[in-house]
């Protein structure tokens, strides 16, 4: 008989594609807020098995055995694990790789040991979702989410406010050019800190958007009217980001993705939180095809291109018989 020890955990986990906050002013006693979609592609793959010591290796390893070393302790785990990443996402690209490979990981290794959580626990345990919360519902439950930020005394996960599903004929390409990443960590906070408060009209507009506009036409699967709403909250937001990215969107190649993907039929086009990471969003996989084939172009071998659906569901987590393989 295979017994408990003998498997192996995987954990697949979807790219968070982060369509915008919803309030850098907090003027109601909450900040940030967040929408935002898991795409099919990329994806991360992470399996686990338990042993005595703590083994890490594969992709972004060393983020990996730092969020399973948090998470152990957090519970109070002696015992340790064998941790493989076989796919990681793009690093500081505006995919959510952080997130999504914390909640892996701790996914996995609460698997292992008989620990019933979630993901919005998993991401307090390995320390992710002190500022936006999108990439801990889009684990959770993939599909379009709209999360209602934290309250300043608060490191809870913002509330869960709706999750839909989207088309299964629209597909998301998603082009991430060869420059340098996005901002991350400390710089992010700084930046962060220097961004100036938006006018309370312009807040007020995109919480406008997003419920009376983006949301219904995602319900109804009206491409046309999401992607104007989108391209409206991404002109809106981008504009609060301006002084630090040096415009709408990222200066350099994401910008001229984005113009270029909207003027070659993307109904909606946006930067994924910081970028360099772009998306442009069709109907149907002729015309997802013919997009990437763009992108390809414009980005060339430094760079990378995504095409595929957007994810309808959260992490996928299954177990299977060991085999040496699985390392």
């Amino acid at each position: 008989m295979i017994s408990f020890d003998d498997h192996t955990v995987f954990v697949e986990a979807a790219a968070r594609l982060h369509f915008g906050v919803l309030d850098l002013r907090g003027d109601l006693g909450r900040w940030f807020g967040g929408i935002g979609a898991a795409a099919e592609s990329p994806a991360l793959l992470v399996s686990a098995r338990r042993t005595d010591a703590l083994e890490v290796d594969g992709e972004d390893a060393d983020r990996a055995a730092a969020f399973a070393r948090r998470f152990l302790e957090h519970h109070g785990i002696k015992g340790g694990a064998s941790l493989h990443v076989h796919r990681a996402l793009p690093r500081h690209a505006g995919l959510g790789s952080g997130t999504q490979l914390a909640l892996a990981v701790g996914s996995a290794l609460a698997e292992i040991n008989g620990i019933s959580t979630d993901a919005t626990s998993t991401a307090a345990a390995t320390g992710r979702a002190c500022r936006s919360a999108v990439g801990t519902w889009i684990f959770a439950t993939g599909g379009l989410v709209v999360e209602g930020g934290r309250k300043p005394d608060r490191d809870r996960c913002g509330p869960l406010l709706a999750r839909l599903s989207l088309p299964p004929t629209w597909r998301c390409v998603v082009a991430v050019p060869g420059v340098a990443p996005g901002l991350n960590g400390e710089d992010e906070a700084d930046a962060f800190a220097q961004l100036p408060p938006p006018p309370s009209r312009e807040v007020q507009l995109v919480a406008h958007l997003v419920l009376m506009a983006l949301l219904p036409a995602a319900a109804e699967g009206d491409l046309a009217a999401f992607g104007a709403a989108l391209n409206q909250i991404q002109e809106v937001i981008g504009h609060w980001f301006a002084t630090v990215q040096g415009g709408t969107f990222a200066n350099g190649p994401s910008a001229a993705l984005a113009r270029g993907m909207a003027a070659r039929g993307a109904l909606g086009v946006g930067q994924s939180s910081w970028g360099p990471a772009v998306y442009g969003i069709v109907d149907g996989e002729e015309a997802g095809q013919a997009l990437a084939k763009y992108a390809r172009a414009e980005v060339g071998s430094s760079g990378v291109v995504y095409l595929g659906p957007f994810r309808s569901t959260g992490a996928r987590i299954w177990r299977a018989p060991f085999r040496p393989a699985d390392r």
